[in-house]
């Protein structure tokens, strides 16, 4: 099923709306009837199969960027600098610094981002499905700004990346995500990728995960839908986005990516009908069984 949503349907998930195919008072949800994939406008539809006409895949599977540093009190960092000598932290850091308190202004008060280790977990289990050769592994400091603006990215037929996503409805340039904020001698660098910086990227990726808190918001604007970062991505060249509607459970997040990628990477199964079979499947267990835990990651981009 290929939704076109408008305004604040662009926020609804469809997965677990009712389907009419309910009966006798039972819950039913859509995604258990249909594989559903999402496309901003007509227009960028248009813009993206001229895009990929004719482009061959890349050579590799798969590269994760997953659990990096955000805080210089994380254990990684208080290891590495048992032997260290400290430094004052690089004068070009403060303006990444300035850009990212103003992007995550009212969203955490304490005004730090906790680390999410189940984005570790997310990163192993993805990873034993391909072959090391095939693979690119970017954890802890490794997953940070540099590497992902290198162009190494290129080569991936899949990204995904697991961290803390930073969303701005009103000023969708204040948008980005959250990479490594510490380098591997502990001190301070610009962890941020941008907007901007996604929309510079040559990213011929089939697919690109955001397996992160609402990566699937943006601002909307009127005949071309919400513009963030899954605009961002469509436009470095992802043939498809994988994103999420709400603020995720790190736990059931790893859970359901371990299901879509053993689906997809495994047995071969399309994006969408792996997402779909992956969250009904989440949706079975006592403990996932609420939309909150699975609904909330949709598929965009080109369905064929």
């Amino acid at each position: 099923m290929l939704v076109v949503a408008d305004g604040a349907l662009q926020y609804s998930p469809f997965a677990a709306l009712p389907s009419p195919a309910a009966d006798h008072g039972r819950s039913r949800w859509l995604a258990m009837d249909h594989e559903l994939i999402s496309i901003p406008s007509a227009s960028v539809l248009g813009a993206m199969r001229r895009q990929l006409a004719g482009r061959p895949p890349a050579s590799k599977a798969v590269a994760v960027l997953a659990d990096p540093v955000f805080d210089g009190a994380d254990r990684r960092v208080m290891k590495r600098q048992t032997f260290a000598v400290a430094q004052p932290p690089a004068a070009d850091t403060q303006p990444a610094e300035f850009d990212l308190k103003r992007a995550v202004a009212g969203i955490d008060a304490t005004g730090r981002l906790p680390r999410l280790p189940f984005t570790r977990r997310e990163a192993d289990s993805i990873l034993e499905l391909v072959p090391a050769r095939s693979a690119l592994k970017a954890v802890d400091f490794a997953a940070n700004r540099a590497m992902a603006i290198s162009g190494v990215l290129t080569d991936y037929r899949i990204v995904h990346i697991a961290t803390h996503a930073v969303l701005n409805t009103t000023f969708p340039e204040l948008s980005g995500v959250v990479l490594s904020l510490i380098d591997s001698n502990g001190q301070p660098q610009d962890g941020f990728l941008r907007l901007q910086d996604i929309y510079n990227l040559d990213l011929p990726a089939d697919l690109v995960v955001l397996s992160a808190c609402q990566t699937g918001l943006g601002q909307d604007i009127k005949g071309e839908g919400l513009i963030g970062l899954t605009r961002g991505f469509m436009y470095a060249g992802a043939a498809g986005v994988v994103v999420s509607l709400w603020k995720v459970d790190d736990e059931a997040t790893a859970a359901l990516m371990k299901l879509f990628y053993t689906k997809m990477l495994k047995f071969g199964v399309k994006p969408d009908a792996a997402l779909r079979m992956s969250q009904m499947e989440l949706a079975r267990q006592p403990r996932w069984q609420s939309p909150y835990y699975w609904a909330a990651f949709v598929v965009q981009g080109n369905y064929e």
